[in-house]
């Protein structure tokens, strides 16, 4: 079972980090309906990601692993777990923004996404990859 779960991680987590980028990138050009629907799907693919790492993460140090009480006396441990919170923490402008374009969308109408606003985002999907690296 511990590969298993060693394996469910790993690739949870090269999925979230692949979704921010996939929206890191879609945000470049010009905002179409197609477009912001691929970055409502990448987004939604991040936050299932994200509760999968949290979930098997959390199943690995206290079922599979050497436990709780070696893993929250690990420094490093500490440090990937407070970066994971810090990426989930900004992850919310950019997800409450996305979700924001479901109106325009169900209407079949691309939103609107002022220049201002469209940086804004960049720079937190920006931090985010910088952080989950």
């Amino acid at each position: 079972m511990t590969p298993l779960f060693a394996f469910l991680h790993h690739v949870a987590a090269f999925t979230l980090v692949t979704a921010v980028g996939i929206e890191f990138i879609l945000l470049r050009g010009e905002l179409t309906v197609t477009r912001a629907r691929q970055i409502l799907a990448a987004d939604s693919a991040l936050g299932i990601s994200a509760v999968v790492v949290l979930v098997v993460g959390f199943a690995r140090v206290f079922l599979f692993e050497k436990g709780g009480s070696y893993y929250f006396h690990n420094a490093a441990f500490i440090a990937k777990l407070a970066l994971f919170v810090l990426v989930a923490l900004l992850s919310i402008y950019p997800t409450l923004q996305f979700l924001s374009w479901r109106v325009a969308l169900r209407q079949g109408q691309a939103p609107s996404l002022a220049d201002g606003k469209r940086r804004a985002l960049r720079m937190v999907l920006h931090l985010e990859l910088m952080a989950s690296w």
